[in-house]
Order: structure tokens, then C-alpha cells, then sequence
């Protein structure tokens, strides 16, 4: 039976869930991720944890947050002046797109006032440990869907939080 080595393109149907249970994420109901094992082109805990596995094989892995999306860091929250926001308003919650010269982050508002208003560019998953259902549905020499999964980006989305 094959398994997954390094470098191979493997196709997972998985789950990820926070530590109380609440699910943040789910291929359910659409098509698998695929990536290229090994390559970083997801978050380590699921790159490492694919490894050896063969089709229709399932498992429920624990990553820390170092393994994850990294531990919170301070340093990604930063202070605005107020005047930046050309007179628009914002909310605390409220998700911002800031162009940068290594391309557009997204931050979310924490705090605001009537001069400056914080914002944190850490991944919402930052910090956390996360629990994920994983299964393997395929494995192949080539990419077989358009891949580009982003996972280990700071910026987030949706669907396995690209």
C-alpha cells in the first residue's frame, strides 16, 4: 500500500477544531486540500503529520501552537494615527487590508480612540492549539487541482484559513 513520502501531491478531507471544540474549518462537503507533502505549503503539524500515511487512512492529531500558526506576538500589533483612515470609520472587530511593499495583509481593529486605533496583524488561529481530523483520499506524483494553499501567512481567509 502506498504511502505518502515527501514531495508527493496528497489530496485530505479534514476538520480542524480549537481546543473547546468549536470547529473553525472543514473540507466537508467540498473538494479535498491538496498540497505537495513536505513542502511547507501548509501549516507544519499537517505537513509532518500526512507523512507515511496511505489512502483512506484516518487520524486525529493535536498540533501546539508552535506547530500551528506560531504563539501571538506583540510586535504584529501596531498604532495608527486616526487621520490615516482618510475619515472613514472603523469598529473594534472590524478587519482591515493594508497594502505593504511585500504585498496586502489583513489586520483586525482592537482599539480605537479619538487620535490612534490598534490593530493586530497576528492569524486569528495565533496561540492556539488545534485538534484535526485528517484523511487520506489521495496520493500522486503531480498536482492534480490547482494548488496554493497559504496557510503559514500571516493574513488568513477562508477555507483552511488561506
Amino acid at each position: 500500500m502506498s504511502q505518502v513520502k515527501k514531495g508527493q501531491f496528497v489530496q485530505v478531507h479534514y476538520t480542524g477544531r480549537l481546543e473547546d471544540g468549536t470547529i473553525f474549518d472543514s473540507s466537508e462537503g467540498q473538494q479535498p486540500l491538496e498540497f505537495q507533502a513536505g513542502s511547507g505549503e501548509v501549516i507544519p503539524g499537517i505537513d509532518n503529520a500526512v507523512l507515511g500515511m496511505a489512502v483512506n487512512e484516518e487520524k486525529r492529531i493535536l498540533i501546539s501552537a508552535d506547530d500551528a500558526y506560531g504563539q501571538r506576538r506583540e510586535d504584529l500589533t501596531r498604532e495608527f494615527p486616526i487621520s490615516m483612515l482618510g475619515g472613514e470609520t472603523v469598529t473594534p472587530g472590524q478587519s482591515l487590508w493594508f497594502n505593504t511593499p511585500r504585498g496586502p495583509i489583513q489586520g483586525k481593529v482592537l482599539d480605537l480612540d479619538e487620535e490612534h486605533f490598534t490593530v493586530d496583524f497576528n492569524h486569528p488561529l495565533a496561540g492556539k492549539n488545534l485538534e484535526f481530523d485528517l484523511k487520506v483520499v489521495g496520493i500522486s506524483d503531480q498536482p492534480t487541482q490547482r494548488t496554493g494553499c497559504a496557510c503559514s501567512t500571516p493574513s488568513g481567509g477562508g477555507g483552511c484559513s488561506c
